[in-house]
C-alpha cells in the first residue's frame, strides 16, 4: 500500500460567478452565543458532508449554502467528499479561519477543513487504496486539540452496490488504522462510506471503535443521509433511503488521557436553498464530542 504525506494547497482558479456569491458569517450563530467553559475542556465539533461538487447545476449557489452552514455551526473540523478544484478554491477564499487539506488535486476528491484557532495540524497523509477503480483514497491528519492528540480520517468509499468487494478492502484499511493508532491518540473517521450494514458486519470493527450514530441510540431523525424521498437534487427511477455517511470513533485508551465521547448528532442541509435546490444530494452530519 502506497502513501505520501503533504500539506495541500490548491492552485486552481475560481469562476467569477462563485465570487459574486461571497457570504458573511451570521451574527446569530449558535456557536457565537455559547458561553465559554471556565476551564478548557476537551471538546470537538465536526461536520462531515458529501457536497456533490461534480453536479454543475446551481453549484455556485450550493457552495454558498455550504459556507453559510459552516459559518452557522462553526465546527472545529469539516470532512468533505466529492470536492472539485473550483469548489476548493471558493472555500479557501470564503473560510479564511480554516486550513484546507486536500486529498487530491484533479477530478473529484476529499478534503478537510481545520479551524486554525482550535486545531493544530502536525502532519497529513494520503493513503492509497491499491485496487480502487474510482481514484478513492484515505485522507489522514494528525492534529492537536486542547493539548490532546487526534488522528482524523476521511474517505469516499467505492460507490455502487456491485462494488461491495472494494468497499470491504477500503474498510479494512481504515480498520487497520484504528487498530494500530497509539493508545494516547483519539481517532475519528467520517465520510461517505457507501457502506451497507452487512458489509460492516462482514469486516467487523475493533471493540474499541464505535459507530457514533449507534452509540447515540440509533435516532431515527438522523438515520438516512442519502434519502431520495426527501431530497430531489437527483432524479432516480427508484426510491432509496441509505445511511451511507458515517462517523466512527476510537477514544484514547491510555490511562490518564481524556476519553472523547459523542454527545450530539444532527443532520444538516435539510432546508432547500433560494435557488430551489439543496446544498447537496446528501445531508451533512453535525456531531459534537466531549471528554467523559
Amino acid at each position: 500500500m502506497e502513501s505520501d504525506s503533504e500539506t495541500h494547497s490548491g492552485e486552481d482558479t475560481t469562476p467569477d460567478d462563485w465570487m459574486d456569491l461571497a457570504v458573511d458569517s451570521p451574527a446569530d450563530s449558535p456557536a457565537a452565543t455559547q458561553k465559554p467553559s471556565e476551564k478548557e475542556d476537551f471538546k470537538l465539533s465536526l461536520i462531515t458532508w458529501n457536497v456533490d461538487g461534480r453536479d454543475l447545476e446551481k453549484r455556485p449557489e450550493r457552495s454558498t449554502g455550504l459556507v453559510k452552514y459552516l459559518n452557522l455551526y462553526k465546527p472545529d473540523v469539516v470532512f468533505l467528499q466529492e470536492l472539485v478544484p473550483p469548489y476548493v478554491q471558493f472555500l479557501k477564499e470564503q473560510l479564511v479561519n480554516y486550513l484546507m487539506i486536500e486529498g487530491g488535486r484533479k477530478g473529484c476528491f476529499t478534503g478537510m477543513l481545520l479551524k486554525m484557532s482550535r486545531v493544530k495540524l502536525v502532519e497529513s497523509e494520503i493513503v492509497a487504496y491499491p485496487t480502487t477503480k474510482m481514484m478513492r483514497n484515505l485522507l489522514v491528519t494528525q492534529v492537536i486539540v486542547s493539548g490532546q492528540k487526534l488522528c482524523l480520517m476521511t474517505s469516499h468509499f467505492e460507490s455502487c452496490k456491485e462494488n461491495t468487494a472494494e468497499r470491504l478492502n477500503q474498510l479494512h484499511v481504515v480498520k487497520r488504522r484504528f487498530k494500530h493508532a497509539p493508545d494516547d491518540v483519539t481517532v475519528v473517521f467520517g465520510g461517505d462510506t457507501n457502506l451497507r450494514d452487512a458489509e460492516v458486519t462482514k469486516v467487523g470493527l475493533p471493540a474499541t471503535v464505535c459507530d457514533v450514530w449507534e452509540r447515540l441510540g440509533k435516532q431515527e431523525h438522523c438515520r438516512y443521509t442519502w434519502d431520495t424521498t426527501a431530497n430531489n437534487n437527483k432524479t432516480f427511477p427508484f426510491v432509496a433511503r441509505c445511511r451511507f455517511d458515517r462517523i466512527y470513533l476510537r477514544p484514547a485508551i491510555r490511562r490518564g488521557v481524556p476519553r472523547l465521547a459523542p454527545d450530539h448528532m444532527a443532520l444538516v442541509g435539510l432546508e432547500k436553498l433560494d435557488c430551489g435546490r439543496y446544498t447537496s444530494d446528501h445531508w451533512g452530519i453535525y456531531c459534537t464530542f466531549s471528554a467523559e
